[in-house]
């Protein structure tokens, strides 16, 4: 996969410890280069690594504090890891022997490999796993904890809720540096043309996103459908595309074979995710972490919106003249459709001479 210049991967602190795609693992620190916008949001589950120097490190998740510690592990050390990351359920009752078993190695690498991490013990790092195994809790599911927790209050509701949307706010400011910000706009703004995948609910966020970046003069496809009909999404990626896409806590059969398929064609790619980062790294060129408020309750979205409106000024910015020239362009479509004008703001308000 050709890198682009200037990439920064996933969290700030695993930019200096993951290697460059298609390198070695031992390889040493990164300076990411590559883009492929996949959109996946990252829960609000705060890890501290006593293991760091400094203040303590906080961590969206358990995939990314493997992440950040990979680089300095042994290769019995990275079995043992790779192993918690992928039978997670197994870790909550078994024992390190039998982990050790499973990774061919000793227990006592067992052990040692959850101190690397950060851990007191196997305890700590089993309860922290069995809360977010809380993720793949069903729809019904996170919407019943979401009304335990607010009962039959609705200013209680209204109050909580708002209070997760700031929290998923305030970590995009945490998560995100202006590096990879920076590397997200400048790869948009200079695409050819944007794919940007969707299923489900986020069918909608990569409708609306392609949608504004169709406003601003940027062509833009959105991947939205499933089952057989993916197929001819799949038919519309050319040699050239950026590819954007939204994923969530699954690696889902549609996203499995878009990525093989963006390979194919030589794409690069971004991914917004909330829990999929470790499993997907080495399959795209950024990733964007992205919080959908907490793990064991009902998902929401402002997190993932207010990223999208970022990019839009952000390349709104860096394309000042040729996004203006498109809003033009569209206002004086509007006004041949309606016969009056409806102008879609396109530059800074006017001051009035004063008299």
């Amino acid at each position: 996969m050709t890198a682009m210049p200037g990439f920064e991967v996933a969290s700030r602190a695993e930019a200096a410890t993951w290697p460059l795609l298609g390198e070695e693992e031992t390889s040493p620190a990164v300076s990411a280069k590559a883009v492929v916008f996949v959109t996946v949001l990252s829960h609000s589950c705060h890890i501290h690594d006593r293991t760091a120097a400094g203040p303590e490190m906080s961590f969206a998740s358990f995939d990314d504090r493997v992440a950040f510690h990979l680089d300095k592990m042994s290769p019995a050390e990275r079995r043992v890891a790779r192993l918690m990351t992928e039978a997670r359920e197994e870790v909550l009752v078994a024992s390190a022997a039998s982990l050790a078993e499973k990774a061919e190695t000793s227990d006592a690498t067992v052990v040692r490999t959850v101190k690397t991490l950060g851990f007191s013990g196997m305890d700590e790092l089993r309860r922290l796993l069995a809360d977010e195994l809380k993720q793949s809790l069903n729809i019904a599911s996170r919407l019943t904890e979401t009304l335990r927790d607010v009962g039959d209050d609705l200013h209680a509701a209204f109050n909580r809720t708002l209070d997760i949307h700031r929290d998923a706010i305030e970590g995009l400011r945490r998560d995100i540096s202006p590096q990879m910000f920076r590397t997200a706009v400048q790869a948009i703004a200079g695409a050819k043309r944007i794919a940007i995948f969707g299923i489900g609910p986020s069918s909608a966020v990569a409708t609306y996103f392609a949608a504004q970046l169709g406003r601003f003069g940027i062509d833009a496809v959105c991947l939205a459908h499933t089952g057989l009909l993916f197929a001819d999404d799949l038919r519309k990626l050319r040699k050239g595309d950026l590819l954007i896409a939204f994923a969530y806590t699954h690696v889902y059969r549609e996203l499995a074979v878009l990525l093989n398929e963006a390979d194919r064609h030589q794409l690069k790619k971004m991914l917004l995710t909330d829990s999929l980062a470790s499993k997907l790294r080495r399959r795209v060129d950024l990733v964007l972490p992205v919080a959908r408020g907490r793990a064991d309750m009902l998902s929401m979205h402002t997190a993932t919106i207010g990223l999208i409106e970022t990019l839009l000024v952000g390349v709104a910015a860096t394309n000042g003249q040729a996004t203006i020239r498109s809003l033009e362009a569209l206002n004086a479509l509007r006004k041949d459709v309606v016969g009056e004008s409806l102008d879609v703001p396109a530059g800074p308000p006017k001051r009035r001479r004063s008299k």
